[in-house]
């Protein structure tokens, strides 16, 4: 069985919903051992989202993978001495918890400090663990206004009047999930340079600032300008031509030719080699600036032919177009299959097998991540991580009892 280039990492995870989860999945993906504490009965809340098939979250198949899902009330101070041995023996522990609550269950960073010196702790909250807006309420798509990238998907105003829109996944979540991730390794890779330094290191990951550092230039022009990046719909406000283009066939294919060689190749193709010397696009600037005039230019060329000719035609030249996949298109693509960057995984929850994005990254020594299970049951690793654990006279249905687990 492939374990991946993180194995022999331990990881404690004690969050809940996207982002701590989704950090801790990356990490297990790779190749770490990961345990995951949900409190009884109910376990993480996202077991209850997205499609379902006999009351079970389909999502869960691979947002819980490769993970040792154990229960824990973390309220009750049975379930906590628990936790501390867990920490005992983790290189990494993960949370997501409004600040303080990690706390109130006796195990903040001066206690984990304690029982694991050079532990790393990733803290994954709203508004991160400091600041006046850190005991805030928060989830992704707060994280996405606040973070500015909410402002930007849409329409311009004199377009549409229509709120802004979700990316349709959650994006906010996921990417503060990655830096939690990437911080995990950096402060890793730190605690291996210096052995003698023995400190807890915490990695304090907000999904405000996770949004608001993916925002391009926006800061810096607006530092300079003044200027507030708007909305541009399906366009790329700094560069042009880079627009989704509708076809004689009804579909819309984007088209990228976002550079001044990409641009004459695109006028050459569409026999208007003019426009490479007009004035108005001579630059990427003036393109942007006479935006809405040279996609009337490309828009009257597609509508002439069906999207497939205009791949066809662009692909030759070299110039980065693509019709908009669906989850459909993705899963019978090609490039896709070749790469095996989806994957069919038997899980033994629903029943069936599932249809999974691979680990990623991938390798070139071959020794990429794998998925050694699926999400599984609640609780399904009680007995293998905490039947050591307990203390003399205790048992799991006791504790089951007791409210422990």
């Amino acid at each position: 069985m492939k374990v991946g280039p993180l194995a022999g990492l331990k990881v404690l995870e004690l969050g809940n919903y996207v982002a701590a989860p989704f950090c801790c999945r990356l990490l297990a993906d790779l190749g770490a051992e990961v345990i995951k504490v949900e409190p009884p009965r109910t376990g993480d809340p996202v077991r209850a989202w997205g499609e379902m098939l006999d009351e079970k979250s389909i999502w869960w198949s691979m947002h819980g993978r490769n993970k040792k899902c154990i229960t824990l009330n973390l309220k009750h101070e049975k379930a906590t001495a628990l936790a501390k041995k867990l920490v005992a023996q983790s290189d990494i522990v993960v949370e997501n918890y409004r600040p303080g609550q990690l706390e109130s269950f006796g195990l903040g960073p001066s206690v984990i400090e304690k029982i694991r010196p050079s532990c790393i702790l990733v803290r994954i909250s709203g508004y991160g663990q400091s600041g006046p807006y850190k005991s805030k309420a928060a989830f992704g798509s707060i994280g996405e206004a606040v973070g500015g990238i909410r402002y930007l998907t849409g329409y311009p105003k004199d377009i549409s009047d229509l709120s802004s829109v979700r990316t349709g996944v959650s994006i906010g979540d996921n990417i503060a999930g990655l830096y939690g991730a990437f911080g995990a390794l950096s402060a890793l890779t730190e605690v291996r340079t210096n052995p003698t330094d023995t400190s807890l290191r915490i990695v304090d990951v907000a999904l405000t600032e996770s949004i608001l550092s993916m925002l391009d230039g926006c800061i810096p022009e607006y530092s300079v300008t003044g200027k507030i990046r708007e909305p541009a719909g399906p366009a790329l406000s700094t560069t042009a031509p880079s627009n989704a283009y509708r076809c004689l066939d009804g579909v819309d294919i984007l088209i990228a030719a976002n550079s001044s060689s990409l641009f004459i190749n695109l006028c050459s193709v569409m026999e208007k080699e003019s426009l490479a010397s007009d004035p108005r696009f001579i630059t990427n600037s003036k393109r942007v600036e006479y935006m809405s005039l040279l996609d009337t230019e490309i828009k009257q060329w597609t509508k002439q032919r069906t999207s497939n000719e205009l791949i066809n035609i662009l692909e030759k030249s070299n110039i980065p177009c693509s019709k908009i996949f669906t989850v459909e298109d993705i899963v019978n693509d090609p490039q896709y299959k070749s790469r095996m960057a989806i994957q069919l995984v038997r899980d033994n929850f629903l029943g069936i097998d599932v249809l999974q994005t691979a680990p990623m990254p991938f390798f070139s020594d071959g020794k990429n991540g794998s998925v050694r299970w699926a999400g599984p049951t609640i609780g399904h690793h009680n007995k293998e991580v905490l039947s050591a654990l307990l203390q003399e006279g205790d048992d799991l249905s006791m504790l089951e009892k007791q409210g422990v687990l």
